[in-house]
């Protein structure tokens, strides 16, 4: 059987990865309920779950409702520490056997396989999404990627079942070249697919975080030169262990940057709740410095402080709303200013997505969307740039307004509207901007809740046809020739 070519650096890539560092990373790790259910967890952990919750848990372990099989149970000691005192962080990553009360979801959330043109690829706007590693240090409860964590089999392009995969370099920028190569020949855009240049990617998972530095830097050096302009690096790293950002790491950016000046790099970063990087006293509350400002965990302060004084990097937070995290505009409103304060961005929140067992998680979208509204109260013009988004098959969606009042002579609006509006659309949006305007159910947690209650949809939210097989693989196909 052939193998696949392997993937050569550059002369200018090899001397920079040549200067990476790779220490090991002692973040205390916890994996899966055995320790707890054998109480062989460390002496100070094994209170995180009560004896009654072990024995919930413990009668669905081994059926259908397993959480384990759903989303593996994983903690680090940093976050541990921090879950121990509030009951927010806790449900992030506590296991409950509520999660699995009802199984309901899409096994590829969004159809996110119909944009997959390589494995471990998705290719939906001018960015790339990268799956570069499985896994994180820990694991939120509520994950997007629950079925790439948990490595279930879904449906593929081609009809097939089978496992995600991981993105791989050579493939990946074979790929980003061919592409580019022929938009810039046709104009700018794609002749097929009507996309233009492949000039952003995504490296996500999992969290790229737990990849030694040396394949991170060989990540972004490769993409460097096969011409992407701008680099994301997504991660929760920063809550579960920001020790992770020491100066190895930092000064491997730093080559980098130096080695490629002209790439930009935007870390997204991801924290739900204020708890995970704010320090509160005995009382609870949160402890300030001597101006007033909230005061960070030590070890984050020191991480933040490192990143956002590299002025050629932005730093962004997005969050989705979960049941039981941070569906308080409170908590919603220290976060958002405590974070822009030390120069994070907050860029998106979300509502619930669709994954597998998604009631245990999602708050209805019109309380979502007021619990933001009501946060951003108070705040100043830059620190409310955060917009509400919810994803549709079409691609990212503004939950832009939500009103009381009835629209006079417009059946349907008695209660007030919902606005939905594009934001984000695949290959060249051609519906980027359009809207749809629904009538109100404050107990709606997906799209599908408001389908008898359409009043005006040039978005096409639902009159939505699934791209069929044959359609997905042309679009794959078209990229590549």
């Amino acid at each position: 059987m052939a193998t696949e070519d392997k993937y050569v650096p550059t002369q200018r890539e090899q001397a920079f990865l040549d200067t990476i560092e790779n220490p090991r990373y002692d973040r205390q790790i916890i994996i899966g309920l055995k320790p707890f259910y054998e109480d062989k967890a460390p002496e100070d952990m094994k209170s995180f779950y009560s004896p009654e919750e072990i024995s919930a848990l413990s009668r669905v372990h081994g059926t259908e409702r397993d959480v384990e099989e759903r989303m593996p149970v994983k903690i680090t000691r940093h976050y541990f520490e921090i879950a121990k005192n509030s009951k927010a962080v806790q449900r992030i990553v506590k296991a409950s056997p509520d999660e699995t009360l009802n199984l309901a979801g899409s096994e590829d959330p969004g159809y996110q396989m119909d944009f997959a043109p390589v494995e471990g690829m998705l290719h939906k706007y001018e960015m790339g999404l990268l799956y570069v590693v499985s896994t994180c240090s820990a694991h939120c409860r509520f994950c997007y990627r629950e079925e790439l964590i948990s490595q279930k089999e879904i449906e593929r392009q081609d009809g097939t079942v089978a496992k995600k995969g991981l993105a791989k370099i050579k493939a990946v920028t074979d790929y980003v070249r061919a592409h580019n190569e022929i938009v810039a020949a046709n104009g700018g855009k794609h002749p097929k697919t009507g996309r233009g240049k492949l000039r952003e990617v995504l490296l996500s998972g999992g969290d790229p975080m737990v990849l030694p530095n040396r394949k991170i830097g060989e990540w972004l050096a490769s993409l460097a030169e096969a011409g992407v302009e701008s680099i994301r690096l997504g991660t929760k790293e920063l809550a579960f262990h920001p020790n992770r950002f020491d100066e190895a790491f930092l000064s491997m950016l730093d080559n980098f940057h130096e080695t490629y000046p002209d790439v930009g790099f935007r870390l997204m970063i991801h924290f739900n709740h204020p708890d995970e990087f704010l320090q509160k006293g005995p009382d609870g509350a949160y402890l300030t410095n001597p101006n007033g400002s909230l005061k960070f965990h030590d070890d984050t302060w020191r991480a933040m402080e490192a990143l956002a004084s590299r002025g050629w990097m932005q730093i962004e937070n997005q969050a989705p709303i979960i049941k039981g995290v941070n569906a308080d505009p409170k908590a919603l409103r220290i976060m958002q200013r405590a974070l822009y304060r030390v120069g994070v961005g907050n860029h998106y929140f979300f509502c619930g997505r669709d994954i597998v067992a998604y009631r245990a998680f999602n708050v209805p979208i019109e309380t979502v969307w007021q619990t933001l509204n009501e946060s951003q109260k108070g705040l100043s013009g830059v620190e409310t740039h955060a917009r509400l988004s919810i994803t549709h098959y079409k691609g990212k969606t503004e939950v832009a307004a939500v009103t009381n009042e009835p629209i006079p002579g417009i059946a349907g609006t008695e209660n007030g509207v919902v606005i939905f509006k594009i934001l984000r659309n695949a290959l060249d949006a051609p519906d980027r901007g359009k809207v749809c305007i629904v009538g109100r159910n404050p107990d709606a947690i997906w799209f599908d809740d408001y389908e008898d209650r359409v009043i005006f949809d040039e978005a096409g939210l639902y009159d939505y046809a699934r791209v069929d097989k044959k359609q997905r693989i042309e679009v794959g196909e078209a990229a590549r020739q």
